[in-house]
């Protein structure tokens, strides 16, 4: 969330002033790699008395914390490391399909000190080569198909190692309203953080924006000019490359452009945050300080982002000036999808009082955010159950029913119970327990129908199937806490922003 107070703007080219340190300093303050067999990170003290010699990332975050425009020029050697490599394999899911190698995590876990010290001596080496993406398609909640990528599985190890490393980097540049795929924040915490925005910040226009085919438009030669801001070791800018130019596997055809990232590498969420922080993040908190008079908030998760005004003026030309901005760089708002609306606690009041328009809703992180009234009457931010998202589940849920007809009950039903679970632990948030518990209801009923089409003479009455219902699915309970709450608790009193 961003308001009144935040990090300072440099804009597509950093401007924080350098230190005094000369331009190489990098490489002093990264340390030189140990010698083979010692591990990289080490936190022991080398004599009694000193200070605790910090690791090798915590190094590079110092470093990257003091001066805004430092380039890294030595950095490849903490990606080869086997014990980073070894740390990355371990963190890979291990049933995750195999991509165009049709290698998969237990194959390659058979030798796998071996494989790892020939894949870190290829990386040192420049011997290493990025495989095309094997594409596969899920189905989304408007019934289309998402393109997803399944990478090799050393391309993911490769490039869980490299987005460790940078992480450290550019942790330490992204903006505090930016959550998505980043290290210790989440989705709920960037909804927490909107609907704080909107219930005490003076919100009473809400931009619902859209970028139409984000990841597929992504141009390449701004990534990497915008990774060079940062990174000056062209070892890894050339890693970047190679994943970028691999190009996708598709019914035997190898496609490869010049433009988007493949979704479902590891790297790729790292570079649609670094490509936003630069088009969008530094370049709207410029704007909001030089061209604003009201309030404005700001909540970003990835390539889906919501911009809150007090002035209706100021949001119009904030629209205006976006879109210029990311025709810039390749990016397109959809405008079907782009609303600006009135909402929040002004807005609802002026309309309740007949003098403005009625609130509008907007999606967001798979809730419908609407106007809603506390018990005393006050104005609250009501978070609902996105229907698309509902229906979409429940129809791919009686599909998988009915290949799983003949599976025995306790099977069904912790299938059916894990299902559930996940569903309420991400929609059981304060005044969305009936969409839970409709949800819940929903599930019991196509499992009912389920049971009943396994013999044509069934005996299966509601009153046992309720009985079965209540004995395997969890309840439906709210188990998130109100904003305010966890967001104050979170902040500890302090600005989210930094």
């Amino acid at each position: 969330m961003m308001h009144g107070g935040g990090k300072s703007d440099r804009g597509v080219v950093p401007a924080k002033l350098p230190n005094n340190a000369p331009r190489g300093a990098a490489e002093a303050v990264e340390g030189r790699p140990r010698a083979k067999g010692n591990p990289d990170e080490q936190n022991a003290s080398r004599t009694q008395g000193r200070v605790s010699a910090l690791s090798a990332l915590d190094r590079i975050r110092q470093a990257a914390r003091r001066d805004g425009r430092q380039r890294f020029t030595a950095l490849l050697h903490h990606v080869y490391d086997v014990g980073r490599l070894r740390t990355a394999y371990f963190a890979l899911k291990r049933e995750a399909a195999a991509g165009v190698d049709g290698q998969t995590w237990k194959q390659y876990g058979e030798e796998l000190e071996d494989n790892l010290r020939d894949l870190s001596s290829r990386l040192r080496r420049g011997a290493y080569r990025a495989k095309p993406v094997r594409r596969t398609y899920i189905p989304k909640a408007d019934g289309r198909q998402r393109p997803l990528g399944v990478p090799a599985l050393e391309d993911k190890l490769v490039q869980r190692a490299v987005v460790e490393v940078l992480n450290a980097i550019y942790e330490q540049d992204f903006l505090g309203f930016s959550y998505g795929f980043r290290p210790k924040r989440s989705q709920h915490q960037a909804l927490d953080a909107l609907a704080v925005a909107i219930h005490t910040r003076r919100v009473n226009w809400v931009l619902d924006a859209d970028i139409r085919a984000f990841f597929d438009t992504l141009d390449h030669g701004w990534l990497v000019k915008f990774v060079e801001h940062r990174i000056g070791d062209r070892r890894v800018v050339r890693l970047i490359q190679k994943w970028l130019r691999a190009g996708v596997l598709e019914e035997g055809q190898r496609i490869c452009s010049e433009v988007g990232t493949v979704q479902g590498g590891s790297i790729s969420p790292l570079l649609a945050n670094l490509y936003l922080h630069y088009v969008f993040d530094l370049w709207t908190q410029r704007w909001r300080k030089k061209q604003v008079h009201g309030e404005v908030v700001v909540v970003r998760y990835a390539d889906d982002f919501v911009v809150g005004f007090e002035h209706r003026e100021e949001a119009e030309r904030f629209l205006t000036e976006l879109r210029e901005r990311f025709q810039q760089f390749g990016l397109e708002l959809h405008p079907d999808k782009t609303r600006l609306l009135p909402f929040g606690r002004q807005a609802d009041r002026q309309w309740r009082n007949g003098r403005g328009d009625k609130p509008g809703t907007f999606n967001f992180l798979g809730f419908t955010h609407s106007s809603g009234k506390t018990r005393k009457g006050g104005f609250t931010v009501l978070r609902q159950t996105m229907r698309k998202r509902v229906q979409a589940k429940l129809v791919e849920l009686k599909a998988e029913l009915r290949r799983r007809m003949h599976d025995p009950i306790p099977e069904q039903g912790a299938f059916l119970a894990a299902v559930v679970r996940g569903h309420v632990r991400y929609y059981g948030v304060p005044m969305n327990g009936w969409a839970i518990t409709a949800f819940r209801q929903a599930v019991g009923r196509l499992w009912f129908r389920t049971l009943r089409r396994r013999s044509q003479k069934h005996r299966l009455r509601w009153e046992r199937m309720q009985r079965l219902i209540r004995l395997c699915l969890p309840p439906a309970r709210v188990c998130h806490p109100y904003p305010l709450q966890r967001f104050g608790v979170r902040t500890q009193g302090r600005s989210p922003v930094r």
